[in-house]
């Protein structure tokens, strides 16, 4: 069986006396995206740099394709990693159009250089960006210079990519044809990808698996379903989308989720605000057990102050404290659930 082109083992960084990064253990299979996703400071970028060689780890090993290519004592410089990777500030030469530096990785592969070109603008049309394939860096705007810091990455033929916040700075329009694109060249070359974040959403309908990073540590890994419906913590749950905390009669906490609620129902409730957000309606309502989040499609159709009925149809029993989690961590990796609250106001099931 081949190796993974990527094993963390124990990864342990810091920066003079500030840990940044504290025995983090992961692994990306062949042709898998991993998804890195966190707030900023939480270790995103500091894990990728790891990996491709720009920090020394003060403990642990970075494996790469069954080769260990990082540990305490020794370091195989960045050239000679078989990766590829976009940074935040873009990297590009400056003596460079963006046709020759895209086309430069294939040029290094000895590709002759009218091919090499020939796929360079290909991927430059790909990103919207063909017709200023003969600009150098100077003569680009920032998210001009990042697209082309993608598409020279897209051209290398690297078995792990490794993405840091690459579409921070692009519109949507682009930010989408960018993923669409890195998707089917992924797929097409078996190449795995990690791919750090700070957006949820993008995260989320990207990956095959994210880890879920807090304080440079990994609190949370499964696949995006998983660390959505069953975070293992109040924590997770906020760095994968909006919910909610309700307080049980018997002191547990259910997490609710804005679509898992709905108006009408056996629960009464007063909107504390309705917030408007095209497809859908936010309303927040004041219940018994707390302030809760519900989602609904289409316009308002109640009003701030107005007394209603609402109802569950999922939640999520939090057993684990924000901040702690080591044994919540395990079970997520297990694949074993948290029991279910025995609360006679949830629907029977609910978290199963």
């Amino acid at each position: 069986m081949p190796a993974d082109p990527l094993e963390i083992r124990g990864l342990t960084v810091a920066y003079g006396e500030v840990t940044a990064l504290a025995e983090v253990d992961l692994n990306v299979a062949p042709g898998e995206v991993l998804a890195l996703l966190g707030p900023s400071g939480s270790g995103k970028s500091t894990l990728l740099h790891t990996v491709a060689g720009f920090h020394p780890p003060r403990a642990g090993e970075v494996w790469l394709n069954g080769r260990c290519v990082s540990c305490a004592t020794s370091s195989v410089p960045p050239e000679r990693r078989e990766l590829a990777m976009v940074f935040q500030n873009y990297a590009l030469w400056p003596h460079l159009t963006a046709l020759d530096t895209v086309s430069y990785p294939a040029r290094r592969r000895g590709e002759k250089r009218a091919h090499a070109r020939a796929q360079a603008q290909r991927i430059l049309e790909r990103l919207n960006i063909g017709h200023l394939a003969e600009r150098h860096p100077a003569e680009l705007s920032g998210g001009e210079q990042q697209r082309v810091g993608l598409a020279r990455a897209l051209a290398r033929e690297a078995s792990l990519y490794l993405f840091d916040e690459p579409t921070a700075h692009l519109d949507t329009h682009v930010r989408g044809v960018f993923l669409e694109e890195l998707v089917t060249r992924q797929r097409d070359t078996g190449a795995a990808a990690v791919y750090a974040a700070h957006d949820a959403e993008e995260s989320l309908g990207l990956a095959d698996r994210v880890a879920l990073l807090a304080a440079g540590r990994v609190i949370q890994v499964g696949t995006p379903q998983q660390v959505y419906d069953e975070p293992v913590s109040q924590l997770a749950a906020q760095l994968t989308g909006p919910s909610s905390v309700l307080t049980t009669t018997d002191g547990g906490e259910l997490l609710v989720r804005p679509e898992w609620a709905r108006l009408g129902g056996d629960r009464s409730a007063r909107i504390g605000d309705v917030f408007f957000r095209g497809p859908h309606s936010d309303y927040l309502l004041d219940t018994t057990q707390g302030r809760v989040l519900l989602r609904e499609p289409g316009p308002p159709r109640q009003r701030r102050g107005d007394e209603v009925t609402w109802s569950l149809r999922h939640s999520w029993p939090l057993r684990v404290r924000p901040g702690s989690g080591s044994d919540a961590e395990q079970r997520c990796r297990t694949g074993v659930k948290v029991p279910v609250v025995d609360d006679p106001h949830v629907p029977h099931g609910v978290g199963t």
